[in-house]
């Protein structure tokens, strides 16, 4: 029996899905789960994390309700829980791409305690961004 994939998967519309791939898989640590390219499909996973690329110009369905222009996903980010983010972060920049946000320790308060992130940004080839994270644990509010 499979198991059931996350309650929500985002699927990106992508210029090039080849180029997308490499990003993803050679980069970022994603793996290729399936993968219909007949259609310029793939889905990828990584440490729980579920995403789906879609060639734009492809033959496959189109979930649009506007044209796509270049950077795709504006006001987006993907907060992506990865194990080791100093390590993503190492091999971005030895891929030689932009970080847009440079490796930081968030707080997020939640109530009475702060979640902690360690977390850079970074755009994928279609201008998405994506906003690894390694959990920092659990603090009072305000320490």
């Amino acid at each position: 029996m499979r198991a059931a994939p996350p309650a929500i998967v985002p699927e990106l519309d992508v210029a090039d899905l080849e180029a997308s791939l490499a990003f993803y898989r050679d980069v970022m640590g994603f793996t290729v789960a399936a993968e219909r390219l007949e259609e310029g499909f793939a889905y990828l996973v990584r440490d729980g994390a579920h995403l789906m690329l879609e060639q734009a110009a492809g033959p496959g369905r189109r979930f649009r309700t506007a044209a796509l222009e270049y950077p795709f996903g504006r006001g987006v980010n993907l907060q992506i829980r990865v194990g080791d983010v100093d390590a993503l972060r190492a091999a971005v920049e030895a891929a030689g791409l932009t970080v847009l946000i440079d490796l930081e320790e968030r707080w997020y308060r939640q109530g009475e305690v702060e979640l902690g992130n360690r977390q850079f940004v970074v755009a994928d080839p279609n201008g998405y961004l994506l906003r690894p994270f390694t959990d920092l644990g659990v603090r009072k509010a305000g320490a």
